[in-house]
């Protein structure tokens, strides 16, 4: 359900730029009119129901426990990372992504203890957007998809390919995974709870403030923080 989910939002963003929306001007936001109807519905979505959930949590959960989660999730993503690193032929990053999850697994009880940092194996941060990144796709028009916030086209479609992989979101027992995944959301949310303030007092326009962050952190990203100059640049 969860993986039909995911299609169909991604679907319905590129839909919106592929489609006969009026164009903004912006060539990298160019349906900026429906990309800002879907930020104030994620917005509206987060102050009702994720925000508060995510405080409550934030405030109830002892440190170590709130640690604890965000390494267990880590260490099943490290499978996925080691999957792209490898892809993309980082073959040294791979091998110490699976020894990540090898250590993690084992010596870090099930990933709740991040032994593997402690030992010196780096955690990376890589997705299917990414990997095709570095294959030369280009990242597309910006699209903001109901639920899941902020994406170009390009990791739009990661997303998709994400989410069919995601050992979580496939997992057969339905109450089990709708927990896990909630959990996972809502600690994600909670480790940005220190960010909101900072967004809120920097940004005149909040929506453009997270437009062109989310656009430069990608892209610094996909070339592992030495992007090439764009022609704006100058």
């Amino acid at each position: 359900m969860f993986t039909s989910i995911t299609k169909l939002v991604a679907a319905a963003g590129l839909a919106a730029l592929l489609g006969g929306c009026a164009t903004s001007g912006n060539p990298k936001d160019p349906v900026e009119g429906f990309n800002r109807a879907m930020f104030a519905f994620n917005e509206g979505l987060d102050k009702a129901v994720v925000k508060p959930v995510a405080q409550g949590y934030d405030y109830v959960a002892p440190q170590p426990i709130k640690t604890g989660i965000t390494n267990f999730f880590g260490n099943i993503a490290d499978v996925f990372i080691a999957v792209n690193n490898l892809l993309q032929g980082k073959l040294p990053e791979a091998a110490s992504d699976a020894g990540r999850f090898a250590v993690n697994t084992t010596v870090g009880i099930l990933g709740f203890i991040d032994v593997a940092s402690d030992m010196g194996l780096e955690k990376h941060e890589e997705d299917f957007g990414q990997t095709f990144g570095r294959w030369g796709v280009g990242p597309g028009p910006y699209v903001v998809i109901p639920l899941f916030g902020p994406r170009d086209a390009r990791d739009a479609v990661g997303l998709v390919i994400d989410w069919e992989v995601d050992p979580v979101v496939n997992y057969p027992h339905v109450a089990t995974r709708n927990t896990l995944l909630t959990v996972r959301f809502e600690s994600g949310r909670a480790s940005l709870l220190p960010a909101d303030k900072v967004i809120e007092e920097a940004a005149l326009d909040k929506y453009s403030y997270i437009r062109d962050g989310y656009l430069q952190r990608r892209r610094n990203l996909v070339y592992d923080g030495n992007p090439p100059r764009e022609k704006e640049d100058d």
